[in-house]
């Protein structure tokens, strides 16, 4: 089957009533004479902080959009890479970050400095990455397919054959790109993750993250760590992701178009100095996303306005649809100042390198229409004298 009908009948369910929807499973145990009812995977069916068919249903769809052999969902991104991180580091492991990373990823990593991991971070370009896991065979990296908030686009193929060749792990965090951009492990990666929180769940209205894995082995080892961590998902939860993602080609398809149209708009805009989006044919991504991402760019575009902090309040508090809050992904256009949010745990040093500054923000492109999209940036840049 295709991917799209795959995120609607790739769950697998059915029952004797001829339920279309799969249903949610609430109940906290499962009946046990002796030995507990196993799952689909093998797993004992006795408690829902370890197996729950919901849950399943979910993880069967996304471990076929992603093209792995099973998934793992967790209650957010964080659950999901510190369940990874867990499973697979000891110490005296090496651990290799982008500075470029979610901030809060980072933060996890430097404080499992305490436990015996070791962290180098590199400047979040191919090539430093590639140096980096070259002199640390065995490493362990974590990479953004897309970073966030400068949108540099990494070569997630070439650094999959350096580790391959380094003895090392890639894990290859594919939020912002989703498995309709991109889908690493059918490029050779082990283990993808995902903030389903964002374009996956895609209404702005449930927390969840996603460990998809390429073999069976680093399934049971990290569902073993999900169990001892409490880090499932719920199945309330579960179930809107299972929704949402019905129709996530659609709608990351069309926050594609939006962003490209408004990307455009802001590159020739006098008081904007300097935009980040793949698409534009000036962006140094330009060549290495159109061969990675099929034509589409992803839904987020960043920018820098001419001014500071006080420029950025002023058109903050001038935007009419655009809400000003973090997150990304759903319906409702979001910008966000990640000198103060997510790039905040970035130390200042890189910050400075990477172009993170006081003029910087980052625009999740909802699906409204694109016009409203820009008539509100518009009012709103008009204020900046």
């Amino acid at each position: 089957m295709g991917k799209v009908t795959d995120s609607i009948h790739g769950h697998g369910h059915s029952d004797e009533y001829g339920s279309v929807v799969p249903p949610i499973y609430l109940s906290t145990p499962f009946r046990q004479v002796i030995e507990a009812n196993s799952s689909d995977r093998g797993f004992d069916l006795k408690y829902s902080r370890e197996e729950n068919p919901t849950v399943r249903y979910l993880e069967r769809v996304l471990a076929k959009l992603e093209d792995g052999v099973d998934a793992l969902a967790t209650n957010n991104g964080m659950a999901a890479i510190s369940t990874a991180l867990i499973s697979i580091l000891r110490s005296g492991s090496r651990l290799i970050l982008p500075a470029e990373v979610y901030g809060t990823t980072l933060g996890l990593a430097l404080n499992m400095e305490k436990y015996g991991v070791k962290t180098t971070v590199t400047m979040p370009e191919t090539e430093d990455l590639a140096e980096a896991i070259k002199a640390n065979s065995g490493s362990v990296a974590v990479i953004e397919t897309l970073t966030n908030p400068t949108l540099r686009v990494i070569d997630v193929d070439y650094l999959i054959k350096v580790a391959k060749d380094n003895n090392s792990i890639v894990i290859i965090d594919n939020t912002m790109a989703t498995p309709v951009l991109y889908r690493p492990i059918s490029h050779g990666a082990e283990i993808v993750i995902h903030s389903a929180t964002k374009y996956i769940s895609g209404h702005n209205d449930v927390l969840a993250g996603a460990v998809i894995a390429s073999s069976n082995s680093v399934i049971e080892e990290m569902w073993q760590w999900r169990r001892r961590l409490g880090t499932i998902i719920q199945p309330l939860e579960a179930y809107l992701v299972l929704r949402g993602v019905k129709t996530m080609n659609l709608r990351v398809r069309k926050h594609c178009e939006n962003a490209m149209a408004v990307a455009d708009y802001l590159s020739n805009h006098p008081k904007v100095k300097e935009v980040y989006y793949p698409g534009l044919k000036q962006s140094p991504y330009h060549e290495l996303a159109s061969r990675m991402f099929n034509g589409l760019y992803g839904g987020i575009v960043s920018f820098k306005i001419k001014g500071g902090r006080e420029e950025v309040r002023l058109f903050l508090n001038s935007l009419k649809t655009i809400n000003p809050a973090p997150s990304f992904g759903g319906p409702e256009s979001l910008i966000m100042y990640p000198i103060t949010s997510a790039a905040q745990p970035i130390p200042d040093e890189y910050k400075a390198k990477l172009g993170i500054d006081e003029s910087l923000l980052r625009l999740s492109v909802g699906l409204e229409d694109v016009e409203d999209i820009i008539e509100d940036l518009d009012n709103a840049l008009r204020q900046i004298p």
